[in-house]
């Protein structure tokens, strides 16, 4: 038998498979964390790809805003990073004060205060003014005009009148733009609900039945409709600075890339190529992927990342068993509404009708349960909100592997498993 150990919440689970039935162990590659965080970062700022150095590029008493990922992306860690940035524009002549973070939460809900002090920092939190971009508050939207597809481009106020602009954040897959980070500070980070509803509408197949957008998926950018809008809309900003971490599979800080909004986040893509690209040679009877614990899997919107990735190392019929506590299941609450609609094409019509992220995550979720079962291991109170997902609840591994035995068909089931499932994209080899 062999024995595993998987990240859920704050805590694990353990399970074991017989040797024989393992397929792959889709693990991201070894890369070692940053000796020394803030040499590196500091070396980053002042020497930077394709840019200036930043505090040559901010001047004395200018407005500054800081973008900042929520408390779904606290893996980013900058309370470890932005003491580092706000000292050097400090140095550069730019006073506490006249710096601003906003917490580029897109459409997802308001960050709380002790949430601002856990992405951030006490440190930074007791120097700076940290706010929540609120995409539905249209007074303090500015309009730049629209991009080559016909987005209306609405950004935050705070941004659009910021003297300066720098963009912080983490780079790892995105199943709808290709890598997260770079642009998504701007778009959806800081976006209108407006802009944000048309650009994603690109993540959609051409006419009502043809699904999710093949070339909306992870990994992929170029002839990504979606990545090129929103890669547009990003550009009315023109931010002036970007700082984007990429982490290694276990969590710590392994990369940083600053300087230009684009080329330095392009960079940074090549590093998660390498990292958490890993070649298949078969797709497997049953997936067992975690969503890899607090924060990854505090809510099913999130958890959404590691049933894709599931999606592509499960074979058509098979079993993905997703390991995601979800305590925050019901956010946000928008997400919730869209499982009222019993059938994967309603849910489709009603998503071209009034496009919103949570309605496309919904989407997205139910269609992975077209190719195979999707199985939940998650808490108790969660069950009959997963059954609305189209998903089968359990609360322990035992009655995971279970179903998932008497599920996929056959009674020697090749397995894959996925312990940073969230991040490793499954590529089959052809």
């Amino acid at each position: 038998m062999r024995q595993f150990t998987l990240k859920y919440a704050k805590g694990n689970v353990s399970f074991e498979i017989p040797e024989e039935h393992l397929l792959h162990e889709v693990l991201g590659s070894d890369y070692p964390a940053l000796d020394d965080l803030q040499g590196v970062y500091q070396y980053a700022l002042d020497h930077p790809i394709d840019s200036p150095p930043l505090r040559e590029i901010v001047k004395k008493g200018e407005r500054v805003a800081i973008t900042v990922s929520d408390i779904t992306r606290a893996w980013q860690k900058n309370y470890l990073t932005l003491p580092i940035l706000i000292n050097t524009l400090n140095e550069a002549g730019v006073p506490d004060e006249n710096i601003t973070i906003i917490i580029a939460v897109g459409g997802h809900r308001q960050n709380t205060e002790k949430e601002f002090i856990e992405l951030c920092g006490e440190e930074v939190y007791n120097r700076v003014k940290i706010v929540n971009h609120d995409a539905w508050d249209t007074e303090n939207m500015v309009y730049y005009g629209k991009t080559s597809r016909g987005t209306e481009v609405s950004i935050n106020r705070i941004v659009a009148e910021a003297d300066r602009v720098i963009l912080t954040g983490g780079i790892i897959y995105h199943y709808m733009v290709g890598y997260g980070g770079g642009r998504k500070s701007i778009m959806p980070g800081v976006a209108s609900i407006k802009t944000i509803q048309q650009s994603h509408l690109w993540a959609l197949g051409p006419n009502l039945g043809s699904g999710s957008n093949p070339r909306s998926a992870s990994k992929y950018t170029r002839g990504n409709e979606c990545h090129e809008d929103m890669t547009e809309v990003a550009a009315f900003a023109q931010p002036d600075f970007l700082v984007n971490i990429v982490p290694n599979p276990q969590g710590d800080i392994s990369g940083v890339f600053a300087g230009n909004w684009i080329s330095a986040w392009v960079e940074g893509t090549k590093l998660i190529d390498k990292i958490y690209g890993i070649e298949i040679k078969e797709e497997a009877d049953i997936v067992i992927a975690t969503a890899g614990g607090y924060p990854k899997d505090i809510n099913l919107y999130q958890t959404g990342k590691t049933m894709d990735n599931a999606f592509y190392a499960m074979k058509k019929g098979g079993v993905s068993i997703i390991i995601s506590e979800c305590p925050d299941i019901m956010e946000p609450q928008e997400f919730t509404q869209w499982f009222k609609h019993e059938t994967f094409f309603e849910l489709e019509k009603a998503l071209r009708e009034n496009f919103t992220i949570p309605g496309w995550v919904a989407f997205k979720e139910v269609e992975c349960s077209e190719k195979g079962t999707f199985i939940l291991l998650t808490k108790e109170e969660n069950y009959d909100f997963a059954r609305k997902a189209k998903m089968i609840p359990v609360s322990n591994m035992e009655d995971a592997l279970k179903i998932a035995y008497e599920k996929c068909g056959t009674t020697s089931p090749k397995i894959t498993v996925m312990p940073q499932g969230a991040n490793t994209f499954p590529i089959l080899t052809k």
